[in-house]
């Protein structure tokens, strides 16, 4: 029998309904894997252990009382320290903030709440979710980054201590930690999950997701926090829309296998490792691969996406960037750029990202279903400091649409890196969808890949038991 930290979301909330154990049981088990690696890991801002096993018996007493639970019950998650938290306090990776409590919910924390999902703590950010790194370690070598900004949510996931993470993404900061963590990331359409009382730095990049260990359970979290009803009809429209989240029997997944345009800057490895898996991809009985070389335009997607980025940090940072009170040398660097950024600049920079999100769009309606690349260049750099190589992450940002980092690949250094699935905006259910497949077909291992080096001892005691 396994340690009650090792299940799933969905296992959680099955063998709760079982009665194989209690909430506190789980709670309990939880905070004795995070006592034990979070020395090393530092995946945490804010963990408070009564509040916790707190959370835990009210589950309890709801069980007992025969009440009806809700689709999370008792499923700890890690909440990135830029969600509004009323009972924790949210310090956006910033001592400018240290200590502060809004005493309000983000909408997606009282998502969570509401389908009795337990709030574990607050899990490292970078400074204001830019680039600056916190404390936190990558899972399987401490001395190697664990990637920004979501890295806590990351981390912590990869290593036993939850089973979902909320993070957020403005270029590439759940896919990227996912990647160098080993786990499944999800950075759904952008707006899908709704922003409210969640930390701005860029209006029109700024998206939530979450991290988890199986497909199951990220589809799980996307449908408890995403935003329903009849008052989003565009996105309730496309994601009720059987044509175009399901394939027919016998219809062929259109997938197509892309490079660049940061192709360069991955290492040779990593490029060798994303064309074998397009083979292994194409080989299904039900999927056809091709390559396919983006338009032109998407050459200028990064210095779009960098002007729209630096003077929005600009305009929201400009207080603090006059008083001084920052941290980083990063902050500064991108907030003077931004300052440079002249307003017809900045418009014509939204434009572009108009341009390049309809470009995308009208190329999945009429040629593919699934963009296959690299989640990043290469497994994670050894040093907390550490600079990403450029890849393609913040292009799907830029666009809107949905991306998932798959577990697949290990690097010469037996550290985890991932491949990406990206696919139409709104079509998040067939992303999901595809991903799940490529699971159950044995082309994704199983997750976290691999497991961490300090959680081997734990998973052989469990099974021995």
């Amino acid at each position: 029998m396994k340690r009650l930290c090792f299940y799933s979301a969905k296992e959680i909330v099955a063998g709760l309904e079982r009665g194989e154990f209690s909430c506190e049981e789980l709670a309990k088990d939880s905070l004795k894997q995070i006592d034990s690696l979070e020395p090393r890991i530092h995946a945490w801002a804010y963990l408070d252990r009564e509040f916790f096993l707190e959370q835990g018996r009210r589950i309890d007493k709801k069980i007992a009382d025969g009440a009806k639970l809700g689709v999370l019950a008792g499923v700890p998650v890690g909440i990135k320290d830029v969600f509004n938290t009323r009972e924790m306090p949210t310090q956006m990776g910033s001592p400018i903030w240290q200590g502060f409590t809004p005493g309000n919910d983000a909408r997606v924390v009282h998502y969570l709440k509401m389908a009795d999902a337990v709030m574990a703590g607050k899990t490292v950010t970078a400074e204001f979710a830019v680039h600056a790194p916190g404390p936190t370690a990558n899972p399987h070598n401490p001395e190697y980054m664990p990637g920004t900004s979501s890295s806590g949510s990351a981390a912590a996931v990869a290593s036993y201590m939850v089973p979902l993470a909320l993070g957020t993404q403005t270029a590439g900061s759940i896919v990227r930690p996912a990647s160098y963590c080993g786990v499944y990331g999800f950075k759904p359409s952008f707006g899908l999950l709704p922003r409210t009382a969640v930390l701005k730095t860029t209006d029109t990049l700024d998206t939530i997701g979450g991290f988890a260990r199986t497909v199951e359970d990220l589809s799980l979290l996307f449908e408890t926090i995403r935003v329903k009803g009849r008052d989003y009809p565009v996105s309730e429209g496309a994601l009720n829309d059987m044509k175009r989240q399901r394939k027919a029997p016998g219809e062929k997944w259109r997938v197509a296998l892309v490079t660049g345009p940061k192709w360069d800057f991955a290492e040779p490895y990593a490029q060798q490792a994303i064309k074998e898996f397009s083979e292994k991809v194409a080989n299904l009985p039900d999927v056809e691969v091709t390559e396919f070389e983006l338009p032109s335009i998407f050459g200028t997607a990064h210095d779009v996406h960098g002007t729209i980025y630096d003077r929005t940090l600009a305009h929201y940072f400009k207080s603090e960037f006059e008083k001084h009170t920052l941290v980083s040398g990063v902050m500064y660097e991108i907030i003077t750029r931004g300052f440079n950024v002249t307003l017809d600049q900045y418009r014509a920079a939204l434009e572009d990202q108009v341009q390049l999100y309809r470009t995308l769009d009208q190329l999945f309606l009429e040629q593919f279903d699934i963009i296959l690349n690299l989640a990043t260049g290469g497994e994670a750099l050894k040093g907390l400091d550490s600079v990403d190589r450029p890849d393609n992450c913040l292009i799907w940002t830029l666009c809107h649409v949905p991306a998932i980092s798959l577990p697949v690949f290990t690097g010469p250094s037996r550290l985890p890196f991932g491949a990406q699935i990206v696919a139409r905006r709104h079509n998040d259910r067939l992303l999901l969808s595809f991903a799940e497949k490529l699971e159950k077909s044995g082309l994704v291992p199983g997750c976290p890949n691999p497991v961490p080096a300090m959680a081997k001892s734990d998973l052989a005691l469990s099974a021995e038991h």
